[in-house]
C-alpha cells in the first residue's frame, strides 16, 4: 500500500501574508476579521468578515487556475440556478506573494461530504438543473485541462498506476474488471461544452439540509460532459441519480457509463492521496462501494 499525503504547498500562505496583501492591494477589506477556513490540494482559503473570503494558490499550478476562474465566473455565474464563487476583487502578485490570488462572495454551507440532504430526490434535481445550465457550448478560447474532459480510454494507464499503489487496501480484481466494462464505452464526439472539472461532494455546500453552492472552478474547462457526472455515484443512491440524469437534459447511455468511468478514476485518486486527509478516505471509500457491483 502507498497511500500518500496531499501534494505539498510550494508556498506557505498565512494569515499575516494575506492581511499584508489586503492592505496594499485592497485597503478598504483590510481591517475586516480574517480567519482561516481550509487548506486544500491547490488552494488556502481564508473567511474574511461576514461577506467575503480570500482564495490564493499554494501551488504553481493551481495559479493558472485561479486565473480561469477570474476570467470566466463573472460571465458563467448569471445563468445558473445556485450560486458559485464568481471573483469581486483580484489581487495581483507582489514581492510578498507570486501569484494572483482572489476575494470571492461568502456563500453559506457545509460541503455535502460532511452533511446530509433533507430531500435527496429534490436536490438530485436541483443539481441535474444546474448541470444542464452549466453544460453550454464553450468558446474557443475556453481553458483547457489535460487532467479532465479528454477520451476515458486514455485514462488507463492512469488507473492501472494507481490500482497497483494502492496494492491489497482495495479490491483491485474487482475494479480492474469493472473499469475495464466501463472503459469501452463510446467516446465523446460531440461540441465541447463547459465543465466544471471537479464536482465532488467537498464542492458541493449544504445549508439548512439543501444545496446551497457550488464551488471551487479551479478546474473549469470545456470537454465532454461525463466528468461532471460522475457527482451522481459520490452523492446519491440509484433513484436519485436518476432523477439527476433526467434534470440534466439528454444524457445518453454512453455518456452515462463514461460519468461512471470518471467516478471510478476519481474514486481511486481520493483513496490514493488520503494518508493525512480523513475526508478524502472516507469520500474514496463511500465511491468505491457504490460503484463496484454487488455479487
Amino acid at each position: 500500500m502507498a497511500v500518500q499525503n496531499t501534494p505539498a504547498a510550494e508556498f506557505e500562505v498565512t494569515a499575516d501574508l494575506v492581511r499584508g496583501l489586503l492592505e496594499c492591494q485592497h485597503p478598504a477589506l483590510a481591517e475586516l476579521p480574517l480567519s482561516p477556513l481550509a487548506n486544500g490540494w491547490d488552494n488556502v482559503l481564508f473567511r474574511l468578515g461576514d461577506e467575503f473570503t480570500v482564495r490564493l494558490p499554494r501551488r504553481q499550478m493551481a495559479a493558472d487556475l485561479v486565473e480561469h476562474e477570474q476570467r470566466w465566473l463573472g460571465a458563467l455565474a448569471p445563468r445558473l440556478p445556485l450560486p458559485i464563487p464568481a471573483p469581486t476583487r483580484v489581487g495581483v502578485p507582489s514581492g510578498d506573494y507570486p501569484w494572483k490570488w482572489s476575494v470571492c462572495p461568502w456563500l453559506d454551507g457545509e460541503p455535502a461530504a460532511d452533511t446530509r440532504l433533507a430531500d435527496p430526490l429534490v436536490d438530485a434535481r436541483r443539481l441535474g438543473e444546474f448541470l444542464q445550465a452549466l453544460h453550454q457550448p464553450a468558446p474557443p478560447e475556453a481553458p483547457i485541462n489535460p487532467y479532465r474532459g479528454g477520451p476515458v480510454g486514455d485514462l488507463g494507464q492512469r488507473v492501472a498506476s494507481n490500482l497497483e499503489k494502492l496494492g491489497k487496501l482495495i479490491d483491485s480484481t474487482a475494479v480492474a474488471a469493472h473499469w475495464a466494462d466501463l472503459s469501452g464505452a463510446s467516446e465523446w464526439d460531440q461540441e465541447a461544452v463547459w465543465v466544471h472539472g471537479d464536482l465532488h461532494t467537498a464542492n458541493v455546500l449544504v445549508a439548512n439540509g439543501a444545496l446551497s453552492a457550488v464551488i471551487d472552478f479551479g478546474d473549469l474547462t470545456a470537454c465532454d460532459p461525463a466528468v461532471d457526472f460522475a457527482i451522481a455515484w459520490m452523492m446519491f443512491e440509484p433513484p436519485e441519480r436518476d432523477v439527476l440524469r433526467s434534470a440534466a437534459g439528454n444524457v445518453d447511455d454512453a455518456t452515462w457509463r463514461r460519468a461512471e468511468a470518471w467516478a471510478l478514476h476519481f474514486a481511486l485518486l481520493y483513496l490514493l492521496y488520503s494518508a493525512d486527509n480523513e475526508r478524502f478516505q472516507r469520500m474514496g471509500t463511500q465511491l468505491l462501494n457504490a460503484l463496484l457491483p454487488t455479487p
